[in-house]
């Protein structure tokens, strides 16, 4: 549905974002994922026609995006990592503002689409508050219904968890699965877990390139069989892929062809083993 071939970017300081990007991202949840500064807001950026590459192509439809940029945002639905709203209108006015903007100028049309949306993201209630006094999982929600005005096929969220509690990304997780099922969502994140519970398809990204993608499970597929899991630190530390706790207690998950210790149980390799892999690799850790 979206091809990505050779995009490459670089700043005015000489640093290089983004380097030979190739991609081709079908319909459905896919995920984006990269440690921060990785280059996935540069990514998500240049995709939405807010700046362009140095070299590269972006096909929709095999229409060129780059040479035709009303086609792609007449396409999309564009949620940043953090955007701003005007402090004194009403979630109703804001998102009819904004559906003129998009070019929705039928009185009738603003009305369906906006009762619809508000609905959609369980806003009805709250549709004559200011959103400026929405809390962090309102807001968001309110930044997916903005985003999906104007039905759009494509719809790119930057870090849409960030800053929620449990509760609320659970139900941005049941709304985004919700809406993902005729459309192209692409979720740009550094969380594991978000990307693992949500999207069948990933792209694993760091300093700017491209290291893997597609299914989950043929990311995680050369690891299988060499992850371990113990309640003590290996001698060799290399062999560590993370370092966590439960109840107090460290856990570390390691990389090994043989157990590392006496105590260390074969586990199912997960997402988050490639990511830790992929990020010490990268920055030789």
């Amino acid at each position: 549905m979206l091809s990505i071939q050779k995009l490459s970017l670089t700043y005015a300081d000489g640093t290089q974002a983004l380097k030979d990007i190739t991609l081709n991202l079908p319909k459905g949840m896919v995920g984006l994922l990269g440690p921060n500064g990785a280059g996935k807001s540069t990514l998500m950026r240049t995709l939405a026609c807010l700046q362009s590459p140095a070299r590269g192509q972006i096909k929709l439809s095999d229409i060129d995006v780059l040479e035709n940029p009303m086609f792609m945002r007449q396409q999309l639905g564009y949620l940043p990592q953090y955007f701003g709203v005007y402090p004194n209108m009403s979630c109703y006015a804001l998102l009819r503002h904004m559906a003129v903007l998009k070019g929705i100028n039928s009185p009738v049309q603003q009305k369906q689409q906006i009762e619809t949306l508000l609905e959609l993201t369980n806003l009805s209630d709250v549709a004559s508050k200011n959103v400026a006094t929405f809390s962090g999982g309102m807001r968001q929600r309110f930044g997916i219904a903005q985003a999906l005005l104007g039905d759009p096929s494509i719809l790119i969220m930057d870090e849409p968890t960030a800053g929620l509690d449990p509760a609320e990304r659970e139900r941005l997780h049941a709304l985004l699965v919700n809406i993902s099922k005729d459309k192209l969502i692409l979720l740009s994140t550094h969380i594991v877990e978000d990307i693992e519970n949500l999207c069948p398809f990933v792209a694993l990204i760091n300093k700017g390139k491209i290291i893997d993608n597609g299914a989950v499970q043929k990311l995680i597929e050369p690891i299988q069989g060499r992850i371990w899991q113990s309640d003590k630190r290996p001698e060799d530390t290399n062999q560590i892929l993370s370092e966590s706790y439960r109840f107090g207690l460290p856990v570390y998950r390691v990389l090994a062809d043989e157990p590392p210790n006496l105590d260390a149980k074969p586990v199912e390799a997960c997402l988050q083993d490639r990511y830790f892999l992929e990020i010490l690799e990268k920055t030789g850790v």
